[in-house]
């Protein structure tokens, strides 16, 4: 109690002098008030650029006295006057540091971009004094090496161990001068994230393809209004303008016949940071890899994904290696099928002509149409963003009994919009935002992340407050937002993410994280019932008739599920792998960054015709994210995911009541309160079985036979000590999955994860 008192007099004094010498400062910086706003969101109406640097320099003042009250404490180190004290601590910080980096990735602008070059380092500089403090860490070492004898429970014990775990990670151990090092390199790494992002976002806004009206064959009404309106946007009179944003991009490379134009755009869009200006990001690749692989060394790991894969469920880079290995080989085979037949339409169309990756798309579309008489477009009408909306919140209320009200709250753009979360006895569960469209302050792809944390304070539960953020076809003219496939399953799976969040009921802010190969459980999870028949009844209907979705297109959809899975598994994969391996280096030279990743892909066998998802200089997941050396995460997760579906499936109820409270009470509320594989086998009462995935990726049939090295790969690892290996993975939308701070996820974005989108912080949160 005595360090308690300690504490409470030295925030009493702080709060005084605030009052007697501050108080209008503090009335003028929204960020420092009380945040009156309903539900306790942020006061968006009120914050400014220039109030996030003075409010963060407030609030590490106050963290640093905080920990200066711990370590003052003359007493024996107890759980309560040390791990309880330091877990309480930061907590002003660290809602700064959630709001300003959703902000930061939704709604970016020069002068943010300024405030996080400032910033980030002084953030870093901010952690290192904390985990490098000899006296704090001397507390919790004393704690840690008599935990046996302290008569802990499991969260408690939980809590202590992975505290320790992190300081240690931290650099706790090392010398002075080790310590100084790595300070000034976790400083750097900071930089050089923000400046990756920043780069990314300046590439994709700056290229625009100007096309004339007799260009736009194949595209539908709704691309080529939408590209009219940018056109005018930019002042380009009698031309429509082609982007690189995915609502524009992807209907252009899948239906015009424009080959030359479909190269134009896919170059564009692939050689992204990748022009030798000043936005080019190979040197900084360069200097990230060197400044992680030496960061490692210091740490004692002989290579960076070492490092990471440690505390993951993997837990070695050997371990994730040998999963992507064992599907790349049927996933390449099925790719090289799909080349052939496409190749057989090319032919028809220009003999002689060599198929290239800027070819995929549209004659991917055309094989689709000619094989299953199926074209996407057609489907468009029943998803409209209001109803793929409402299928959202209709399968949250049939699994868990939650339901969402919209609320008048402040906002940080005007298309954002906000919901109350109930509980089934009409409880406040959190708050909820959208915001759906592109604009050119957005990161590009899609994800989920807190702008206040889940705690508890005085014992009662403090809600969290929410966002998903997507890039996703707006609307045009008088038609709603009508999403495709892919957007439709994206909005299921960052709705998962914020299902985790709101349903986190974690004691200790310390236990918030899982691992980041875990993160994506909830979140994959909620893409099974998308496209079922029994849910497309509930939700998909025609948005000028309101005719349900007719039987001949459900089966039309469900019959091409596997269509071109091959290319979609390949370069997922083929990014996975090349991150992994980047990050395996265990001596830096400096290396030209196209030719590496060329020398990666050619040892693979990857076919010219498809790259990575991602390539270096854009690979926003790794290098400005929280993915690095863990892109892996997506496909080591959907072992997990599948098995935990197939538990509705085998109840012969795919809303059955009782299978969802299990999932919802022992995974989605407990966080990071028990490691990965625990919180599954309590809600599965087993370990996962890798079949079902095998079967949803087409590498197995009905009898659970696999292809080949996939068979090899995933048995080896699955149900070991380190976890369970995963093959397959989330075909995450693009973009950046990526973490801006702790706690925040994201789909198409990192936690170290929470769940979320991915601050560029080299950590936590989760962005796709």
């Amino acid at each position: 109690m005595r360090t308690v008192a300690r504490l409470c007099l030295v925030l009493y004094t702080m709060m005084t002098f605030t009052a007697c010498g501050s108080a209008k400062k503090a009335e003028e910086n929204p960020l420092l008030a009380e945040w009156t706003a309903p539900f306790g969101v942020p006061p968006f109406d009120k914050i400014r650029t220039e109030h996030y640097l003075p409010a963060f320099e407030r609030a590490m003042s106050l963290h640093d006295a905080e920990i200066d009250a711990i370590v003052s404490n003359n007493d024996e180190p107890t759980f309560e006057n040390t791990m309880l004290a330091y877990d309480a601590s930061g907590k002003l910080l660290a809602r700064l540091s959630l709001v300003f980096g959703m902000v930061s990735a939704a709604e970016t602008n020069d002068g943010l971009q300024a405030v996080q070059e400032q910033l980030m380092p002084k953030l870093a500089a901010h952690e290192d004094r904390i985990r490098m403090n000899d006296r704090l860490f001397g507390r919790i070492r004393t704690l840690y090496d008599t935990r046996r004898t302290l008569g802990l429970d499991a969260e408690q014990m939980r809590l202590l161990e992975k505290t320790y775990d992190e300081f240690v990670r931290s650099g706790a151990l090392l010398d002075a001068e080790r310590k100084a090092r790595l300070g000034r390199i976790n400083e750097e790494l900071s930089l050089l994230q923000v400046r990756f992002g920043r780069n990314v976002l300046a590439e994709t806004n700056a290229f625009v393809l100007p096309v004339g009206g007799g260009q736009l064959g194949g595209l539908s009404n709704d691309v080529r209004d939408a590209a009219r309106k940018k056109a005018l946007e930019l002042g380009l009179k009698d031309k429509y303008a082609i982007t690189l944003d995915g609502p524009s991009r992807i209907p252009f490379l899948t239906y015009s016949p424009e080959r030359e134009l479909r190269e134009q755009l896919y170059k564009a869009y692939v050689s992204r940071g990748d022009h030798d200006d000043a936005h080019d990001n190979k040197q900084i690749v360069n200097d990230l890899i060197r400044l992680r692989l030496e960061k490692a060394g210091l740490l004692g790991y002989d290579s960076y994904a070492d490092y990471v894969l440690s505390e993951q469920m993997a837990r070695t880079p050997e371990a994730a290696g040998e999963l992507l290995e064992g599907v790349w080989e049927p996933a390449l085979a099925r790719a090289r099928e799909e080349l052939a037949q496409m190749d057989s339409l090319l032919q028809t169309d220009r003999k002689g002509a060599v198929f290239e990756a800027w070819d995929w798309w549209y004659y991917a579309e055309k094989l689709r149409k000619r094989k299953y008489a199926f074209d996407e477009e057609m489907l468009r009408p029943y998803f409209s963003i209001e109803n793929v909306q409402t299928g959202i919140f209709f399968l949250a209320n049939r699994l868990y009994g939650i339901t969402f009200r919209p609320v008048v709250v402040p906002v940080y753009h005007p298309d954002a919009m906000a919901y109350e979360a109930l509980d089934a006895d009409g409880t406040h569960l959190g708050v909820l935002y959208f915001d759906f469209f592109p604009r050119e302050g957005k990161s590009g792809g899609a994800w989920c992340g807190n702008f206040t944390e889940q705690y508890y304070e005085e014992g009662e539960r403090v809600a969290p407050v929410v966002g998903i953020v997507c890039n996703f076809t707006p609307p045009v003219n008088s038609s709603p937002a009508l999403l495709n496939l892919d957007e439709t399953a994206t909005l299921f799976h960052e709705f998962g993410h914020a299902l985790h969040f709101l349903f986190h009921d974690v004691k200790y802010r310390g236990l918030t994280d899982v691992e980041g190969d875990f993160v994506e459980l909830p979140s994959q999870i909620m893409e099974n019932w998308a496209f079922e028949p029994e849910m497309l009844r509930h939700y998909a209907t025609h948005y000028r008739t309101g005719e349900i979705i007719p039987d001949h297109l459900v089966q039309k959809l469900r019959r091409s599920a596997g269509f071109n899975q091959g290319f979609a598994l390949t370069e997922l994969v083929a990014a996975a792998r090349t991150d992994l391996d980047l990050h395996r280096m265990s001596r830096y030279e400096p290396f030209e960054v196209d030719a590496y990743e060329k020398q990666l892909t050619d040892g693979y066998g990857l076919i010219p015709q498809i790259a990575p998802r991602y390539r270096f200089p854009y690979f926003s997941h790794i290098f400005d994210g929280g993915y690095s050396a863990g892109y892996y995460f997506y496909i080591w997760a959907e072992v997990l995911d599948k098995d935990a579906f197939e538990a509705f499936r085998e109840s012969g109820d795919l809303f059955d009541r009782r299978i969802a409270h299990a999932f919802r009470t022992e995974i989605l509320e407990k966080g990071g309160s028990a490691d990965g594989m625990t919180l599954y086998r309590a809600f599965r009462g087993k370990n996962p079985d890798k079949r079902a995935m095998l079967r949803a990726r087409g590498l197995s049939d009905e009898s659970g036979a696999t292809a080949g090295a996939a068979r090899e790969a995933t048995g080896s690892a699955a149900g070991s000590s380190a976890g369970t290996a995963a093959a397959g993975g989330r075909l995450p939308s693009d973009g950046p999955e990526t973490v801006p701070m702790k706690g925040v996820l994201s789909s198409d974005g990192s936690e170290t994860a929470s769940a979320g989108r991915e601050s560029p912080s080299d950590g936590a949160g989760a962005r796709e």
